[in-house]
């Protein structure tokens, strides 16, 4: 038996040279495999631009707290592929194994017998393998890109499809303006399956809530119109059309999470869990874990680099809301407990990068661009740098990011700084791993 590296790299070479968007190669290598995408347990298809793995994570923790087992499938993953694959289990589930995974992917290597397909596409497919053969109450499905054309879109009847905020990302693959990226989200909209649209801009939302009707799905929720989620007291308030919950604040940090948390609370109302006790929905909000969305790195081999008193945060958010959102979190943190904000950046060439450091202007102090290893769509330091002094920033350049932290601990701040990690998922990833705190 290979390793899981070993097949996974393999499948780089069947990438097809021009993609087509369509789920014609997936599905027939669905059918080779006895249709497991037919076979699986009560599906929540959840797309959206940010905000689809914390909504995930909210009804994961919420559903696991009522004792139901949930398996999750999202992506990209961090450090190791096996995060993208939980395989639900009575008291928590688990991130599948090394053997399980292996013995999966060979099935879909054997069936697929060399035809191009794409590496989401043969995984994926590896995936519903496993979700088909292991016994779960309730399946997590994140869409990996868009909605209409992804290859996750081949559940035909899903308990309930969501979407989460909209916004610019990815115009190459779905379109140049938000209706447009709304539109191919919509795709995973289905007749008589709940369809519960999160508080977003009004165009999206109209894009959103028309295609919901065109379709037929049996129920419509759009946020701010038929759920509302707000902080009152310290507490977090949900209300809609079935009652009010009145829960403790998320323990994911950032306004932006109670949103997410209100949406999921919503999807599962909408899939027929609304009759969960509210202490289920409580515990939810204290379990709920997503890493690399604002988590504090408090114990580490990076963490240790730190300066005396300071704090180290890591978000993966990468693309203009994901910034926006973000920096009203660290303004937040800083009406709270000011201190000097000091980031370090790296993205991609693909994400805008003048618009997402952009919102940080006047509330930064200074930025550290670092380079991303491993990754052949890395943008440079030394453009990450001078894109960031473009949008108002101080930044220079570091040759990697424990480089950046030895550099902000010798140096003179008026309160020990509150650093801030971010810009791409795979820096997340390289950060977890160099910390020695790799999802579980």
């Amino acid at each position: 038996m290979g390793s899981s590296d070993t097949l996974l790299a393999r499948f780089l070479a069947l990438h097809p040279k021009l993609i087509d968007l369509s789920l014609g190669r997936i599905l027939t290598l669905l059918e080779r495999l006895g249709d497991p995408h037919k076979r699986l347990p009560p599906v929540i298809h959840v797309a959206g631009t940010n905000g689809k793995g914390s909504t995930i994570a909210f009804m994961r923790a919420i559903l696991e707290a009522a004792g139901l087992s949930v398996h999750v499938y999202t992506s990209p993953h961090l450090v190791r592929f096996h995060e993208r694959i939980r395989l639900g289990q009575p008291g928590g589930g688990r991130f599948v194994d090394e053997a399980v995974l292996v013995e999966a992917l060979e099935r879909c290597e054997r069936a697929n017998a060399g035809d191009q397909i794409t590496f989401f596409e043969i995984t994926t497919s590896a995936a519903m393998l496993l979700f088909s053969e292991h016994k779960a109450d309730v399946l997590l499905l994140e869409v990996g890109l868009g909605g209409r054309f992804d290859t996750t879109n081949v559940v035909a009847h899903p308990a309930c499809t969501v979407v989460t905020p909209v916004s610019m990302d990815h115009a190459e693959y779905l379109g140049d303006t938000v209706t447009k990226i709304a539109g191919e989200k919509a795709g995973i909209f289905k007749r008589g399956a709940p369809a519960v649209i999160a508080p977003q801009e009004p165009e999206p939302t109209a894009v959103l809530e028309a295609a919901a009707e065109r379709v037929g799905a049996s129920k419509i929720l759009i946020g701010a119109q038929d759920f509302n989620i707000h902080e009152a007291g310290g507490r977090l308030v949900y209300e809609d059309g079935d009652g009010l919950l009145d829960l403790p604040l998320p323990r994911l940090t950032g306004r932006h999470q109670h949103v997410n948390a209100g949406t999921a609370i919503a999807a599962l109302r909408a899939a027929g869990y609304g009759g969960l006790p509210a202490r289920v929905f409580e515990q939810g909000m204290l379990n709920a874990e997503w890493p690399a969305r604002l988590q504090r790195l408090a114990r580490g081999q990076l963490a240790e680099l730190v300066p005396a008193g300071a704090e180290l945060w890591l978000d993966g958010g990468h693309n203009p809301d994901g910034g926006r959102v973000l920096a009203q979190a660290m303004a937040d943190l800083e009406e709270k407990n000011p201190a000097p904000l000091v980031m370090i950046a790296g993205l991609l060439s693909t994400k805008d990068a003048t618009a997402t450091l952009g919102h940080f202007k006047g509330l930064a102090h200074a930025l550290f661009a670092v380079p991303i290893h491993n990754q052949l769509a890395a943008r440079p330091a030394e453009e990450v740098a001078a894109l960031a002094r473009g949008a108002g920033l101080n930044a220079e350049v570091a040759g990697s990011v424990e480089h950046a932290l030895r550099e902000i601990a010798v140096r003179t701040w008026r309160a020990p700084p509150r650093i801030l990690i971010c810009g791409s998922l795979y820096l997340a990833g390289e950060v977890l791993s160099a910390n020695g705190t790799p999802p579980v």
